[in-house]
């Protein structure tokens, strides 16, 4: 059984979910572990001196829980997918399974960097990124000032952790068409499939 893990990591409101569903979609075998599920209670996010829950930090995320997720796939990703209901093929016995872990700091807690295979990073200008923020209906919901104030902050500090620590990311330009950016990182991955179906 081969296994291919794949990050698609990017600030918030990029177009990481969109893309990791186009993917999904187009290659059999696959499941996505988004870490937006992973997020701890409200009540145990600190907060800040000028009263910003601290969601964009790893403290705020149940990543022991989400590592043990990603290694239940690396045991059996067939009785993961099933278990999620998603169908299976086995390809006469060369079928690769793929997982598809989503989200904005991925790349920045080290045991979960440590096991991809291939690295995407979606990336969007600051006032797209606000606009797009603005648009969105989040639970609690944003208050005033928190985007200039805690998110964007946050995510130059991590961007630049994650510049510092990690290599092998292939940097994706969000403001390119959903269409293109799927094409071009869904023709890749399906080469890294061919290769370890090449294998013996």
């Amino acid at each position: 059984m081969k296994r291919l893990i794949v990050g698609v990591g990017g600030m918030t409101n990029g177009g990481k979910s969109t893309l990791s569903k186009g993917l999904q979609q187009k290659i059999s075998n696959s499941c996505i572990i988004a870490q937006d599920s992973y997020f701890k209670d409200e009540s145990a996010i600190p907060v800040d001196n000028n009263g910003f829950k601290q969601y964009d930090m790893l403290d705020a995320l149940e990543m022991d829980m989400m590592m043990r997720d990603v290694g239940s796939w690396q045991r059996d990703p067939n009785w993961f997918l099933r278990q999620r209901g998603l169908n299976t093929t086995q390809n006469n016995g060369t079928g690769v399974f793929v997982l598809i872990v989503e989200g904005f700091l991925i790349f920045n807690y080290r045991p979960l960097n440590e096991v991809f295979d291939k690295r995407y990073f979606m990336e969007i200008p600051y006032h797209v990124c606000k606009t797009r923020r603005s648009s969105r209906v989040y639970s609690p919901p944003d208050p005033p000032g928190y985007f200039d104030g805690h998110v964007w902050p946050m995510y130059l500090k991590n961007r630049q952790e994650m510049e510092r620590t990690v290599s092998g990311i292939v940097f994706l330009d969000g403001l390119k068409s959903k269409e293109e950016l799927l094409a071009a990182v869904n023709n890749d991955i399906h080469q890294e499939i061919e290769k370890l179906r090449e294998k013996a």
